[in-house]
């Protein structure tokens, strides 16, 4: 059962037969008898009846008609969206938590005003997690830390570096610096479970020096890793951009790891699958990462509003 079959047979219903409905479709009537026929076969019953030179529906076709009527509607207002290319429908994001707290707020906030039409469905997870569920197509695009082992896959996925994150060693108040691991007085890693990538890069730091954390405290939220840390239980790494927002900052210290922790927070989606709705979403971000308040598409939006 195809669209071109159900737009026949509406037309026969509204035409009042299949001579007027051949000639509203610009078809001759054997096409139109046989588009018929075909339809019947495949669904197995009669749709019409003739009452002398009449067509009447049966009740099954009765029962078709209302959906015959509502698929083709909604493939014509499918087609009037992808034409418009104005962002609209749901659209599922997956971040980072460091993301989601630090850099997503203002910029969603924004994006809600400028594409109304738009419904944002949000999902915190580690970048591992998020790269998978975006590979089973379960979000469209997620906003992840350059994975330890190199960008995404080209031939699957497609990327925007969005944000240049500062990655940095924090430890209670009070510890010595740090520039290698051996520096570490304490000998507990406090991180988000396996998956994510700032935890690759910090536990490859040890490792390059032939140290491995000797336990591994595994927290869901930065909020907990920070105060965590604050109470002496180990030594962490987070984002310099989420330590601006803890209350409890004063009682770490934090320590710079050098060009190991600049990490390109990237946004990534299917190869192919860049939505009007996502497209727009890129723009803001980009802007946002820019330092503009509103992006061209933004301003024009609101202008239209």
């Amino acid at each position: 059962m195809d669209l071109a079959e159900l737009a026949i047979f509406r037309a026969v219903v509204r035409e009042n037969g299949v001579t007027r409905a051949a000639a509203k479709l610009n078809r001759v009537q054997s096409n139109v008898t046989t588009r018929i026929k075909q339809l019947e076969e495949e669904l197995g019953t009669p749709l019409f009846t003739r009452n002398g030179r009449r067509l009447v529906l049966t009740p099954a076709g009765e029962t078709l008609l209302p959906y015959a009527e509502r698929m083709l509607a909604l493939a014509d207002e499918a087609r009037h969206a992808l034409k418009a290319a104005r962002p609209a429908g749901r659209l599922r994001l997956g971040t980072m938590e460091s993301a989601a707290a630090s850099r997503l707020p203002g910029v969603l906030a924004r994006y809600h005003q400028a594409w109304p039409d738009v419904t944002l469905e949000l999902e915190t997870a580690t970048t591992g997690c998020l790269m998978e569920r975006l590979r089973e197509f379960e979000i469209d695009a997620a906003l992840v830390a350059t994975p330890f082992a190199g960008p995404p896959a080209a031939d699957v996925f497609e990327h925007v570096s969005v944000y240049r994150e500062e990655l940095v060693m924090i430890t209670p108040r009070g510890h010595r610096p740090i520039r290698q691991p051996g520096d570490v007085a304490l000998s507990t890693l406090v991180a988000f479970e396996r998956g994510c990538a700032y935890r690759n890069y910090v536990e490859a730091w040890y490792l390059e020096h032939g140290i491995r954390p000797t336990r591994v405290l595994e927290l869901g939220s930065y909020h907990a890793i920070v105060a965590c840390v604050a109470a002496g239980a180990g030594v962490a790494v987070a984002p310099r951009s989420v330590l601006d927002l803890q209350r409890n900052a004063d009682d770490i210290a934090v320590h710079s790891l050098g060009t190991l922790g600049q990490i390109d927070t990237l946004l990534v989606w299917r190869r192919g699958h860049l939505s009007p709705a996502l497209d727009a979403l890129k723009s803001a971000l980009l802007a946002h990462a820019r330092g503009e308040t509103h992006t061209p598409a933004e301003a024009a939006a609101a202008a239209v509003a």
